[in-house]
């Protein structure tokens, strides 16, 4: 039974070749007789990495073992294995929920014999659950529950990253599922030149496979099917194979994209924009009726993040409540939402009253563009300073524009001349997931007298003559609205300041970017 697991897993039991293959089979021991291989779950053919269940003789207790596969003689696969195996040892001293801690580390002399074909051992806890390949085996997962499930191992990316450390999350087969319904890196140990933005893509690729089936990283299992492409070689998007929100979808796409043409760069922004796609993917499932004769009616589906309800009558009421429970919640969100303008427009630095600046009127007296109905505000998913021609002037407190407290500024450096005398200006990047377009731009300042320009630009890191103006203002200090009735959608957006306020100096408490509906 456990000879056709594997296969269905690998295509083949022990691929890879070596003459440590053929100790490597249920009931065999390795490590100095200390580890029972118990059953494979996979092999990541990229470092000949094996995964095992195995049992520890002298605790008496289940063990994951990722087996490096090679022949001392191989000078390259040698080093490579040294250099896994010391960072995976960088990671024992790294403990979250999100991943397995690692137990010991085995090397040739240490642990490992030379002769049996074997590089190296890396020892961790065993992850009880099911296999993440086993989890969409029959159907792709519902999004809400796929971004739900990926939250806890992006998390626990972010913190090994701001530690220093790389996790090694882009492989299927090293991923399990707990019975607590969240991911978790069951098999540690980093490819040897493994660096941060991996464990990025290693998560995009994950979202990806959740709502779709398909890996789209090379180095897969062979049983999984690839990711297809479109006519310019892109990665085919979600949403094109399954109904998939399309914030998710590009969650996923942006993630897997590099990072020279707007892709996701980091851990964090990448938990922030899930998040939020999240949320936004389980108001929409939770508003959607039970249909007679669907999933929901016959039973749920396979794997839900709450445990299905067997009772038909019950599963009704439940329905029922729910939706209720949806309007309800929709109707206090919105009422939040209505609080919270009004605190930014009476916050720290403001007037109590919002300037709202038109678009210019067209040559014919008449408005170029009818005014956009605003939608609400959208959180951006990174917020960075853009200074092209310039050094920084305070990218560390870029994010306070956004924090939702009017008391904590981003600020200019105080210039001897106003712009462009040293340079032709500064300003705040905002990044969304995708494309969108946008009504006006409100933006909270004590600096009276500073010139802005919206502009959108083309890409993450775009020069400024590839920037577009889309509307100007003069802030009157407290809160000023520029509308943009002109905007087409965009995923990168600047608020570019061209004068500086009194002293030569300019502050920004709070920016706002209002959808268009």
């Amino acid at each position: 039974m456990t000879t056709r697991r594997t296969d269905s897993l690998t295509g083949e039991l022990n691929p890879g070749g070596g003459a440590g293959d053929n100790f490597l089979l249920p009931g065999a021991v390795i490590g100095d007789g200390r580890y029972r291989l118990l059953a494979q779950f996979g092999v990541d053919q990229r470092v000949n990495a094996h995964l095992w269940r195995a049992r520890d003789g002298q605790l008496r207790r289940d063990v994951a073992l990722t087996v490096l596969v090679g022949e001392p003689g191989d000078a390259t696969r040698a080093q490579d294995a040294r250099r896994t195996l010391e960072r995976a040892a960088h990671a024992a001293r790294f403990n979250h929920p999100g991943m397995a801690r690692v137990l010991d580390v085995l090397s040739l002399g240490n642990g490992v014999t030379a002769g049996e074909g074997l590089l190296g051992i890396v020892v961790a806890d065993w992850s009880a659950g099911t296999d993440l390949i086993d989890l969409i085996a029959e159907h792709p997962l519902p999004a809400a529950n796929a971004a739900r499930l990926l939250e806890p191992l992006a998390a626990a990316v972010e913190r090994a990253h701001v530690a220093g450390l790389v996790l090694g999350v882009d492989h299927p087969q090293r991923i399990r599922v707990t019975p607590e319904g969240a991911l978790r890196l069951a098999f540690p140990g980093p490819l040897p030149e493994a660096v941060p933005r991996d464990d990025v893509k290693g998560l995009g690729a994950i979202l990806y496979l959740l709502l779709t089936g398909r890996w789209p990283l090379p180095g897969g299992p062979a049983a999984l099917p690839p990711a297809p492409l479109m006519p310019d070689g892109a990665i085919a998007a979600p949403e094109s194979l399954n109904p998939v929100p399309h914030e998710l979808s590009a969650v996923a796409l942006r993630s897997l994209e590099d990072t020279s043409i707007g892709g996701i760069r980091t851990s964090a922004t990448l938990l922030t924009v899930l998040d939020q796609a999240a949320e936004s993917a389980e108001r929409t499932e939770f508003l959607r009726p039970v249909l007679p004769g669907t999933a929901e009616e016959d039973g749920g589906p396979v794997w839900t993040t709450r445990p299905p309800v067997r009772d038909k009558a019950r599963r009704r009421k439940l329905a029922v409540g729910v939706t209720a429970l949806a309007v309800a919640t929709v109707g206090v969100l919105a009422w939040v939402g209505m609080m919270l303008i009004s605190f930014f427009g009476d916050g720290t630095g403001s007037t109590g009253n919002t300037v709202v600046i038109s678009a210019p009127p067209a040559a014919n007296g008449q408005s170029s563009a009818p005014k956009p109905q605003p939608a609400g505000p959208l959180q951006p998913a990174e917020v960075s300073e853009y200074n092209p021609k310039g050094t920084e002037d305070d990218q560390r407190n870029a994010n306070h524009v956004t924090d939702g407290d009017p008391g904590t500024l981003w600020e200019t450096d105080t210039y001897k001349q106003q712009f462009p005398a040293l340079k032709p200006g500064v300003g705040i990047m905002a990044s969304f997931a995708n494309s969108t377009r946008f009504a006006s731009v409100a933006i909270e300042s004590p600096s009276p007298g500073t010139v802005v320009e919206i502009r959108t630009a083309p890409s993450a890191n775009p020069a400024l003559e590839d920037t577009k103006v889309i509307a100007t203002g003069e802030l009157q200090g407290g809160r000023t609205e520029i509308q943009l009735p002109n905007a087409e959608p965009a995923q990168y957006v600047i608020v570019w300041i061209t004068k500086l306020g009194e002293g030569n100096k300019s502050a920004l408490a709070e920016v706002q970017f209002i959808r268009a509906k």
